[in-house]
């Protein structure tokens, strides 16, 4: 069966999981457990209770029941709605979105044909320290402009400088 870091990872795209996991465990006192940060992971995805013990291949109840002793205890005494009930499990992601945990989708340029032959990546150095590779890069990246767009546009120009 897959780790459970494997598990609901699409919330890392779209969510600063880091300074959650940091903020939550600070209000709970110690670190989340592995199956906490799961279950939340899950919930961030926008799986319900069930869907969230179906793909784990868990007791519905038992997930309802673990995620009302601490990932909701945790969000609620954490966003300050400690006296609130939860009225759906969606709560949890509006609440945390709301105190800004959710990050930007990156802005995107259409590219229709790929890059251009302009476009370089040289590795300028690659070291190996404490278990960790770093790699150095050095990325430009030349993408043509879509046709509906002009220099004019884009307010680049230097008429200021002067």
């Amino acid at each position: 069966m897959a780790s459970t870091n494997d598990r609901f990872v699409e919330a890392e795209s779209r969510w600063d999981l880091k300074t959650l996991y940091s903020d939550l465990a600070a209000v709970k006192g110690k670190p989340l457990t592995p199956v906490e940060k799961l279950h939340l992971r899950g919930l961030l995805c926008g799986f319900s209770p069930a869907e969230i013990a179906e793909k784990l291949q868990k007791n519905p109840k038992g997930v309802e029941t673990d995620l009302c002793a601490t990932i909701y205890k945790y969000v609620k005494a954490f966003v300050g709605k400690g006296i609130e009930k939860i009225e759906n499990w969606r709560n949890i992601a509006e609440w945390l979105e709301e105190a800004g945990y959710k990050t930007k989708p990156p802005a995107k340029l259409p590219i229709q044909n790929g890059l251009s032959e302009n476009s370089k990546v040289n590795v300028s150095n690659i070291t190996f320290e404490n278990n960790q590779i770093t790699i150095d890069v050095f990325l430009q990246i030349t993408v043509p402009l879509p046709s509906e767009l002009s220099i004019q546009n884009l307010d680049i120009n230097d008429n200021n400088a002067n």
